[in-house]
């Protein structure tokens, strides 16, 4: 295999033409040659240099594309992935991995099978706040940590046309929003020992889950709240975090996603960085002394993960996302489903 991967991407909608193309075009060694556009050929338009078809045998059959990304809905991915892998391709597939955890294990036994890399489009790892909160935790700012909360509300009281919004399974904001915040808990923290979830519909003429109320409890006595609801105008903190030292608090969301909906690609100088306005708050003990103050937002880096992509499949480093710590998030999902389904704290089981 050369330097160059050739990359074919399935679906050009709002997760493929806003967080794939635009990122992918530019990363070294990456070359986006082939979409899959099932109506019209407005990828086209912005990558001029590539083939647009409308079936994704064209992807298959094509001995030069090396890496297949799938932006399709959440309820196709089993099946592209899996007819991917087939045809001796990398992949790269949108979150959620799949809709059941079975789905999950069989696609990754198949990509041990074809020794190929599949990795899961959890790109939230790379957003500034959260680079930030991992670095803060690594680092034991905080001391022993005893509760956290990640939240990610919106307003949005209208319940919209697309999928997302649909009663298809893997749809719903658990599905959308929750596997985000499950995969930061999840790698922050590890699997926890219980799950206690509320999820439900709570717009007028919903017909899938659209808020979350989840608390995921360890052994050790962490407790580590995930909550999304689409009727919060006024918004709380993004991330808050308590332990023995001390806390850090902070609000706002990444820059990238509003950058890249705007038409800009991370080649924009200072991409991913966030104002001094939109700092987060540390409030600790370090060696002794009493800290109040800003804590500069690490830039976030979209780029990073599809860099380490590239860099697994030729060799070079380990790959960031696994599939089966994607898998994992899709098992507390369901887990999360019975909990909220039985109204009960729910143990967890692998």
């Amino acid at each position: 295999m050369g330097d160059e991967l050739r990359v074919g991407l399935i679906g050009y909608g709002y997760a493929g033409r806003t967080f794939h193309a635009p990122v992918i075009t530019t990363v070294p060694g990456l070359k986006l040659v082939k979409v899959v556009q099932r109506s019209g050929t407005s990828s086209k338009v912005r990558y001029p240099w590539v083939e647009v078809v409308d079936h994704v045998q064209e992807l298959y059959r094509d001995d030069t594309i090396d890496l297949i990304v799938v932006t399709t809905p959440s309820t196709d991915h089993y099946e592209f992935v899996k007819d991917a892998l087939l045809a001796g391709k990398h992949v790269i597939v949108e979150k959620p991995f799949t809709v059941t955890a079975g789905e999950a294990d069989r696609l990754i036994a198949l990509t041990k099978e074809q020794g190929k890399v599949l990795s899961v489009f959890h790109n939230r790892r790379w957003d500034g706040d959260f680079l930030t909160v991992r670095e803060i935790v690594r680092k034991d700012l905080l001391g022993r940590i005893s509760e956290a909360e990640f939240c990610w509300d919106s307003y949005r009281p209208t319940v919209g046309a697309n999928w997302r919004d649909s009663d298809s399974p893997g749809a719903g904001v658990f599905y959308d929003l929750g596997v985000h915040l499950l995969d930061q808990a999840l790698t922050l923290f590890g699997m926890p020992a219980t799950i206690d979830a509320e999820i439900r519909a709570i717009r007028d003429n919903a017909v899938a889950s659209d808020y979350f109320n989840v608390v995921l409890g360890y052994e050790d006595g962490l407790r580590i709240r995930i909550k999304s609801s689409p009727l919060v105008r006024e918004h709380g903190p993004r991330y808050v975090l308590h332990g023995t030292q001390g806390s850090f608090v902070k609000y706002g969301t990444d820059p990238q996603e509003k950058a890249l909906i705007d038409g800009e690609t991370p080649l924009k100088p200072n991409w991913g960085v966030e104002p001094e306005t939109m700092w987060g708050t540390l409030n600790t003990s370090i060696a002794g002394l009493h800290y109040v103050g800003r804590v500069r937002t690490i830039p976030g880096s979209y780029t990073s993960y599809f860099q380490n992509v590239y860099d697994a499949i030729t060799g070079r480093t380990e790959l960031e996302v696994k599939p089966e710590q994607a898998r994992m998030a899709i098992r507390m999902i369901e887990l999360g489903i019975m909990s909220s389904y039985e109204r009960r704290t729910v143990e967890v089981t692998p």
